[in-house]
């Protein structure tokens, strides 16, 4: 069976394996996408007659409480990858086990924060800042959900290829790393621009 070039070696013209070259294209689109909302985000703002302080709407503990349970997600993300480098298995699994453990708390704490916001009658139609609140929070946690995917497939069936071939399932892992590492940085930009100011 012949391989696929550059899935563990560096491509000559970018020093890149091919997988960390997509993931860094995917990720400029990723940017252009949340770039995109937070310019709309800006624009609503200042041409806003009155705008009200996110602090007096949102719940900031809650939004305290989700961007350290999101920190804490990306050092165990990170201590998976480096329990990979280091030739541990079992610890990779726990520290991967656990970066989907904080991703669904996360989720779940979002879940009761919107479910707060319906009970007070507070829809995305109710105030561009409840629309921009909405979409901005609801594709960051798409986002989410995404990662919980392809984290949890590393984390089961697509483990096996440990055994097959470790450099690369390595690399896909810290594939998986980067993509999440972007996640938690979008919502360390949310959680000011939404709760604080």
């Amino acid at each position: 069976m012949e391989t696929i070039p550059y899935t563990v070696t560096p491509r000559e013209d970018t020093g890149l394996i091919n997988a960390k070259l997509g993931i860094w294209l995917f990720l400029a689109s990723e940017v252009m996408l949340f770039g995109g909302l937070f310019s709309a985000y800006i624009f609503l703002r200042l041409g806003a007659v009155s705008w009200p302080e996110g602090s007096s709407i949102l719940n900031v503990p809650i939004g305290t409480f989700n961007t350290l349970v999101l920190i804490g997600s990306s050092v165990t993300m990170v201590l998976s990858w480096a329990a990979l480098a280091e030739q541990r298995f079992d610890r990779f699994r726990l520290y991967l086990g656990l970066t989907m453990l904080l991703s669904l708390l996360f989720l779940v704490v979002k879940g009761f924060e919107y479910s707060e916001k319906f009970s007070h009658h507070l829809y995305p139609s109710s105030s561009s800042f409840m629309a921009i609140y909405f979409t901005l929070t609801g594709l960051h946690a798409l986002h989410i959900i995404g990662g919980l995917v392809v984290n949890g497939y590393l984390w089961g069936p697509g483990s096996k290829m440990w055994a097959s071939d470790p450099e690369r399932f390595t690399n896909r892992v810290e594939i998986a790393g980067l993509y999440w590492h972007f996640v938690d940085l979008v919502w360390i930009f949310l959680f000011p621009v939404l709760y604080l100011l």
